[in-house]
C-alpha cells in the first residue's frame, strides 16, 4: 500500500452539523445506512476536500448548499469543514511527513480556504501532490452516483478523458491548450504586427527629413542656450560679486554709523561732563574763604595795633609811675587822646551810611544768588542732539525721496515700454491667431479628403486583404484538389498495377478496371469496394473473345491477373434481407458495364443500421452478403471490417480533374482580383501619402504658428509678470516716497521746534555762565568792599577803645597818680608781667598773620587758577560742540551714503531676482545648478558675442519646424526596430510553439497508446470474468488519429448477439461500465478508490462476480463502499454506519468486521462510535 486513506473528518458539510471522524484502513471499507441518512454524502466530502470545484460534483446546485442549512431543531451553521489524513509512511508524496492532512473550509460568504498540514495552501498545490500518487485532478478514483450510466452514455472523447487522467496526460493536454492559446495569439499579433509595421514605414521617411531639420535646430538651440547660459551664469556671479561688495560695504557702513553714534555719544557725554565741570567750578566757596582770610588779616593787624598800642601803655604807665614829668605828660596825653577820641568818634559815626550800603548791596546780592540758584537749580541746560539728528535724519530723507523718485521714474519708462511692447504682441497674437483660425479653414477639406481617402484605402486594403484571403482558398482548394487528384489517379494506377492492365494494353477489347468505368455515389464508394470484392482487381473486357486472349497473354508473360468478360450468364436476383441494394448507387455510361454491375451486385445487400445490424442479419441469413457503408462486408465466406481502398474511381478521378480545373481558374482569377485590389490599395495610399505630406505641411504651419503664438503668450505673460512686477515696485515705491515725504514733513515741522530748543539751551547756557560771572565778580566786588570796610570799622572801632582806654587809663592816672607812686613797684611789675604777655601775643599775632598772608596767597593763587580752569573749560566746551557738530554732520553724509547703497542693493537684487526667474523659466534651471557652467568652445577668431548673432541668424533663416519631429522620428525609429524584434520574437516564438505543440503530441500519443493497449486488454479481460462467454472490447473512434480519437465500448454478453449498449439490462451496463473502470484501475493503479452504491442494480451473480473483482483490488489499493447490499457488507473489513435521527444531523458509527463470522447479520447502535 502506497498512499491510502486514513482518517476523514467531517463538520458543518451537508448532513454532518457535528463533527464526524472515520478511521480507515487498507482493505475495503463500507458505509451503510438508510436512505437520506447522509452516507453518500461522505463520498462527496471526499471529492470536495480533494478539490471538486462544480457544484455539480457534490450534488448541490450552488456550492454554499454543502454547508449544513439547520433543522427544526438545530441553527444553520456558517461554514463547512473537511479534513482528510493520507499515510505517507512510503514517502510516495514529495514531502517530510508521514502523515498528510489535506483540510478545505468554505465560509457562507463565500471565503474559501486550504490547507496542508495546517498551513495555508492553494488547490494547485494539492492538485499536483495528489497527481504523483495517481488521483487525477477529474477524480476518476471517485465513482460517484449516476456516474456509471455516465460512462456508459458518455461521448466517445469523454471515455477517453477518463484513461487520460488516470494516466496523467491532461498536465500535456494543459500544456499543449497553453501553447496552443499563444500560438493563436501568436499568429493574431504576427498579423497586427504587419500591419503596424507597414504603416510605421510609410511614416518613416517624411518624417526623417523634418527630424534631420529638428535635430539641426536642436543643435543650434543647443548652442544658443548654452551661449545664453554661460553669459547668465556670467551675469549671475558679476551681480553676486556686487552684492556682496554692497553687502561689505553695507556692513562697512554699518560699522561706520556704529562708531560715529559712538563718537556723537561720547561728544554729548563730554559736552555733559564739560558743563557739569563749569557749573562745580562756579559753586564752590573758595570766594567766600578769601573773603573770610582777609577779614581775619585785617583783624589780626587790628589786634596787633592794640597789642601795640596796649605796649604803649605800658611803656607810657612805667613812665608815669618814674616821675612827675610823667604827669605833665599824662596831661598831655589826655588831651590828645581826648582830641584823638573826638576824631575817632566823628569817623565811626561815618561808617553808618557805608554799612547801610553794604548791608543792602549783600541783601540784593543774596537775592540774586538764591534768584539764580532757584533759576537753574537743575544745572546748566544740556543739549540733546536731537535737532542734529533730525537735520541728519532729513538730508538722508530728502536724498532717499530723491533718490526713489529718480528710481521710480524709471520703472515707469520700463513699465510703459513694457506695455507698449505687450500691445505689439497682441496685435501680433491677433494676426497669429487668424492664421491659426485660417489654418483650420484650410485644414478641413485636407481632412475631410484625407478620412475620404483613409476610408477608401482601407476599404481598399479590405479588398486586398479579402482578395488574399480568397487567393490563399483558392490555393488551397487547389492544393487540396491536385492532392485528390493525385491521391485518385495513384488509386488508379495502383489498382491498374493490381489487376494487370498494364500487361493487356495490346489486347483488343480490353476497356480498363472496373474502378476505371464506374461511378459511385458519394458516401458509397467503401460499400460499393466491400460488395465488389475481388472484382476490383480484375481487368474488365468486351466478350470471352476478348477474355481468352486476355489470359493467352497473362500466359504467355507469365503474368498474374483477373479477368472479367462484359458477357456472361445471367443470375437470378434472390430475396434480400432487410436493407437496399448496393447496385442503386453504382451506374456506369460503358456498354455492358451495367448488365456487369446486375450480375456482380444482384446478391449484395446494403444495411443502413451499421454493423450490428448486420451482424444480426447475417446470424439471421449466413448465406446473405451483407455490407455497410462503412466497408464492412458479411458473408458466408467470412465476416470482414472496414475497407482500405479509399473510394477512387474513373469517374471520381474524372470529376476531381473538373474540379481541378475550375480550382486553377479560380485560383487565376483570385491572383487578377488581388493583384487589382493591391494596386488600387497601392494607388489609394499614393494619394492618402500625397494628402498626409499636405497635412504635414500644414502641421508643420500650423505647429509653427501655434508654436510662435505661444511663444508670443509665454512672453506677453512674462510682461505681465514683469509689469506687474513693476507695478508692485512703483507701488512700494511711491509708498516709500510717501512715507519718506510724510516723515519729512513730520520732521520739518518738529525741526523749527528743536532748533528753537538748542538755540534756547544754548542761550540759557550763556546767560547762566554771564549770571554767574557777574555774580561772583559782584560778590568778589562786595566782599572786598564788605572786608575793607569791616577792616577799616574795625581799626577805628580798635583805635577808638584803645584811646578811651587809654584816655580812661590816662585820667586814672592823673586821679590816682599818688596812689600809682605807692604802687609803683608793684606796677612795675605787673607791668612787666603785661609786657611780657602783650610781646607773646604780638609774636604769635604775627605769626598767625604772616600764616594768614600765605593762605590769602594761596587763594587768590588758587583763584586764578580756578579762573583759567574755567575760562579753559568753556575754550575745551567750545571745542567739543564744533566736533559734535563735525560729527553730526559726518553721521548724516554716512547715512546719506547707507541710502543710497540701499537703494543700488535693492536694484542689484532686483536684478538677481529677474535674472533667476529668467534663468528658471527659458532654462528650467536652478540658479546655483549653472554657476559651474563652462564657457562654451569657438573657432579661433569667434567671440561670444559673435556667435550668439550667428545662431540667431541660422535659426531665423532655418525658419519654423516640427518641434516633435526628432522625438517622433526617434520613437518611431525605436517603434519600427522593436516591431521589428516583436516580428522575429513572434516567428521564433511561433516555430518553438509549434515545436512544443509537436513535442506534447508525440508525447500524448505516446502515453496515450500506452494507456490505451493496457486499458484494452484488461477490459477485455475483465469484462469476460464479469461475463463468462461474453465478449467485449474498446475500439477507437479514429485509430489513424490517437490524438484525437475518441473510445467507443463494445459488449456482447454470453447468448446475445447485440453490441449496442442500450440494448443491454441495468445489471449488465453497470458491469460493463465496472469493467470498464477496473480496466482503468488496473491499468493505472491509485492507492485507494471510492465508489458510491455502484452495485445497486446488480443481482446475486452479478453482485457476486462485482465482489470478485472487488476481491482481486483488495491487496493493492484501499476501496470504500457505499451500498446496501447485505453481501457488500459482508465483504467488508470495517463498516461505517450512518444514521439520522428526526430533525438532527448524521452520525457514524463502526465495527470491524473480524468480529462477526460472514453470514452473521450485523447489526448498530444508536450510539455515535468514539474513534
Amino acid at each position: 500500500m502506497l498512499v491510502f486513506l486514513k482518517r476523514l473528518t467531517i463538520k458543518g458539510f451537508k448532513s454532518f452539523a457535528d463533527t464526524a471522524a472515520l478511521d480507515m484502513e487498507p482493505g475495503v471499507t463500507v458505509v451503510v445506512g438508510p436512505n437520506g441518512s447522509g452516507k453518500s454524502n461522505v463520498v462527496d466530502a471526499i471529492a470536495w476536500v480533494l478539490g471538486a470545484q462544480a457544484p455539480s460534483a457534490v450534488r448541490a446546485q450552488k456550492m454554499d448548499d454543502i454547508i449544513f442549512a439547520g433543522t427544526t431543531t438545530r441553527p444553520a451553521l456558517g461554514r463547512a469543514e473537511v479534513s482528510l489524513t493520507l499515510d505517507n509512511e512510503s514517502g510516495l508524496l514529495p514531502v517530510e511527513f508521514g502523515e498528510v492532512t489535506i483540510t478545505r473550509i468554505l465560509f457562507r460568504n463565500g471565503d474559501s480556504e486550504y490547507s496542508l498540514n495546517g498551513a495555508p495552501c492553494r488547490l494547485l498545490d494539492i492538485q499536483e501532490l495528489l497527481s504523483d500518487a495517481g488521483v487525477g485532478r477529474q477524480q476518476h478514483v471517485i465513482v460517484s452516483q449516476g456516474q456509471i450510466d455516465a460512462v456508459l452514455n458518455a461521448r466517445p472523447e469523454d471515455r477517453r478523458m477518463i484513461i487520460e487522467d488516470a494516466a496523467g496526460i491532461l498536465k500535456f493536454r494543459k500544456r499543449k491548450e497553453k501553447a496552443e492559446r499563444r500560438l493563436a495569439a501568436t499568429e493574431t499579433n504576427l498579423n497586427r504586427l504587419g500591419d503596424l509595421q507597414r504603416e510605421v514605414r510609410r511614416q518613416l521617411r517624411p518624417l526623417e527629413r523634418q527630424a534631420e531639420a529638428a535635430r539641426r535646430h536642436g543643435d543650434l538651440i543647443v548652442e544658443l542656450n548654452a551661449l545664453r547660459l554661460h553669459r547668465a551664469a556670467t551675469e549671475m556671479i558679476g551681480l553676486r560679486r556686487q552684492a556682496q561688495t554692497e553687502a561689505e560695504q553695507r556692513a562697512s557702513l554699518a560699522r561706520e554709523e556704529v562708531t560715529a553714534k559712538a563718537d556723537l555719544g561720547r561728544l554729548d557725554a563730554e559736552v555733559a561732563t564739560a558743563e557739569a565741570e563749569l557749573v562745580a567750578r562756579g559753586g564752590d566757596d573758595l570766594g567766600d574763604q578769601l573773603v573770610r582770610h582777609e577779614a581775619l588779616r585785617e583783624r589780626g593787624r587790628g589786634l596787633r595795633g592794640v597789642l601795640v598800642e596796649r605796649l604803649r601803655s605800658i611803656e607810657n604807665d612805667r613812665l608815669a609811675s618814674a616821675s612827675q614829668q610823667m604827669v605833665l605828660d599824662l596831661e598831655s596825653e589826655v588831651v590828645s587822646a581826648e582830641a584823638e577820641l573826638a576824631g575817632l568818634l566823628v569817623e565811626s559815626e561815618s561808617f553808618a551810611p557805608e554799612a547801610e550800603r553794604l548791608a543792602l548791596s549783600e541783601t540784593e546780592l543774596t537775592a540774586d544768588r538764591a534768584s539764580f540758584e532757584q533759576e537753574w537749580a537743575e544745572g546748566m541746560p544740556a543739549m540733546d542732539g536731537m535737532a542734529a539728528e533730525v537735520r541728519g535724519e532729513l538730508g538722508v530723507l530728502r536724498t532717499s525721496a530723491e533718490q526713489t523718485e529718480n528710481q521710480n521714474h524709471r520703472l515707469v519708462d520700463r513699465k510703459t515700454a513694457l506695455e507698449a511692447s505687450r500691445q505689439r504682441l497682441d496685435v501680433e497674437t491677433e494676426r497669429l491667431r487668424a492664421r491659426l483660425s485660417e489654418g483650420d479653414v484650410v485644414e478641413e477639406p485636407l481632412m475631410v479628403e484625407a478620412t475620404a481617402l483613409e476610408k477608401q484605402a482601407g476599404q481598399a486594403a479590405q479588398d486586398r486583404n479579402a482578395g488574399w484571403e480568397r487567393l490563399m482558398t483558392a490555393e488551397a482548394d487547389l492544393r487540396t484538389i491536385s492532392a485528390r487528384v493525385e491521391a485518385l489517379t495513384m488509386a488508379l494506377d495502383e489498382a491498374r498495377s493490381r489487376a494487370g492492365a498494364a500487361h493487356l494494353a495490346a489486347v483488343d477489347g480490353v476497356l480498363g478496371t472496373l474502378l476505371d468505368l464506374v461511378e459511385v455515389d458519394a458516401g458509397y464508394e467503401a460499400a460499393f469496394e466491400a460488395a465488389a470484392g475481388e472484382a476490383l482487381d480484375a481487368v474488365v473486357v468486351q466478350g470471352t473473345v476478348s477474355a481468352k486472349e486476355a489470359i493467352g497473354a497473362l500466359q504467355r508473360g507469365n503474368f498474374k491477373a483477373a479477368v472479367i468478360a462484359l458477357t456472361g450468364a445471367a443470375t437470378d436476383p434472390r430475396p434480400a434481407p432487410t436493407g437496399s441494394n448496393v447496385r442503386a448507387h453504382v451506374r456506369s455510361s460503358v456498354a455492358g458495364v451495367n448488365e456487369l454491375l446486375d450480375r456482380l451486385l444482384a446478391h449484395v445487400t446494403l444495411v443502413t443500421g451499421g454493423s450490428v445490424k448486420a451482424i444480426d442479419l447475417a446470424i439471421e441469413d449466413p448465406t446473405a452478403v451483407l455490407v455497410t457503408r462503412d466497408g464492412d462486408r458479411f458473408g458466408p465466406s467470412g465476416w470482414r471490417i472496414g475497407g482500405d481502398r479509399g473510394g477512387a474511381t474513373g469517374a471520381a478521378l474524372g470529376e476531381a480533374e473538373v474540379r481541378l480545373v475550375a480550382a486553377e481558374t479560380e485560383r487565376n482569377n483570385s491572383q487578377r482580383a488581388f493583384d487589382e485590389a493591391e494596386k488600387r490599395a497601392a494607388d489609394f495610399d499614393q494619394e492618402l501619402l500625397s494628402v498626409t505630406r499636405s497635412l504635414d505641411e500644414h502641421d508643420n504651419e500650423f505647429n509653427a504658428a501655434a508654436k510662435a503664438l505661444q511663444q508670443l503668450q509665454s512672453e506677453r505673460r512674462d510682461f505681465g509678470l514683469e509689469i506687474e512686477s513693476l507695478q508692485s515696485q512703483i507701488s512700494e515705491l511711491t509708498g516709500r516716497q510717501s512715507d519718506y515725504q510724510e516723515r519729512v514733513a513730520v520732521l520739518e515741522q518738529r525741526l523749527p521746534a528743536l532748533q528753537a530748543s538748542e538755540e534756547e539751551s544754548a542761550s540759557d547756557g550763556r546767560r547762566m555762565v554771564a549770571d554767574r560771572q557777574r555774580l561772583e565778580e559782584r560778590t568778589t566786588e562786595l566782599s572786598r568792599h564788605r572786608t575793607a570796610h569791616e577792616v577799616h570799622f574795625a581799626d577805628v572801632t580798635a583805635r577808638r577803645s584803645a584811646v578811651e582806654r587809654r584816655l580812661e587809663q590816662q585820667q586814672a592816672q592823673m586821679i590816682n597818680l599818688a596812689e600809682a607812686h605807692q604802687h609803683a613797684s608793684a606796677q612795675r611789675q605787673q607791668l612787666d608781667r603785661r609786657e611780657a604777655v602783650s610781646r607773646r601775643l604780638m609774636a604769635l599775632l604775627d605769626e598767625r598773620v604772616s600764616r594768614i598772608e600765605l593762605r590769602l596767597e594761596g587763594l587768590r593763587e588758587t583763584r586764578r587758577l580756578q579762573s583759567e580752569r574755567v575760562r579753559a573749560v568753556v575754550a575745551r566746551l567750545d571745542g567739543i560742540r564744533r566736533d559734535r557738530t563735525a560729527a553730526e554732520r559726518s553721521l548724516s553724509s554716512l547715512r546719506e551714503r547707507q541710502s543710497r547703497l540701499e537703494i543700488q542693493r535693492a536694484e542689484t537684487r532686483l536684478r538677481l531676482e529677474n535674472l533667476s526667474v529668467t534663468i528658471r523659466t527659458e532654462f528650467d534651471r536652478e540658479p546655483e545648478a549653472i554657476l559651474d557652467t563652462p564657457a562654451p568652445e569657438f573657432l579661433e577668431g569667434v567671440s561670444g558675442p559673435a556667435r550668439l548673432a550667428e545662431l540667431e541668424r541660422d535659426l531665423k533663416i532655418m525658419g519654423p519646424i516640427n518641434p516633435l519631429a526628432l522625438e517622433e522620428f526617434e520613437a518611431l525609429t525605436e517603434r519600427h526596430d522593436f516591431q521589428q524584434e516583436q516580428l522575429d520574437d513572434i516567428r521564433s516564438t511561433r516555430r518553438e510553439l509549434r515545436k512544443v505543440i509537436n513535442s506534447v503530441n508525440e508525447e500524448i500519443v505516446r502515453v496515450f497508446a500506452s494507456a490505451w493497449a493496457e486499458v484494452s486488454e484488461h477490459f477485455t479481460d475483465l469484462f469476460s470474468g464479469l461475463f463468462p462467454g461474453g465478449t467485449g472490447k474498446l475500439r477507437l473512434t479514429d485509430p489513424d488519429d490517437l490524438l484525437n480519437t475518441g473510445i467507443e465500448v463494445e459488449a456482447r454478453p454470453s447468448g446475445k448477439n447485440v453490441k449496442k449498449l442500450s440494448l443491454l439490462s441495468g445489471g449488465e451496463r453497470s458491469l460493463t461500465a465496472l469493467a470498464f473502470l477496473f480496466g482503468v484501475f488496473r491499468s493505472r493503479p491509485s492507492p485507494f478508490y471510492v465508489m458510491d452504491e455502484v452495485e445497486a442494480a446488480l443481482d446475486d451473480v452479478n453482485l457476486h462476480r462485482f465482489l470478485g473483482l472487488v476481491e482481486q483490488f483488495r491487496e493493492d489499493a484501499q476501496l470504500l463502499i457505499v451500498s446496501h447490499q447485505k453481501r457488500t457488507m459482508e465483504a467488508a473489513d470495517c463498516l461505517y454506519g450512518v444514521s439520522m435521527a428526526p430533525g438532527g444531523s448524521s452520525k457514524v458509527v463502526s465495527e470491524r468486521m473480524e468480529n462477526h463470522a460472514v453470514n452473521q447479520p450485523v447489526v448498530f447502535s444508536d450510539t455515535p462510535a468514539t474513534l
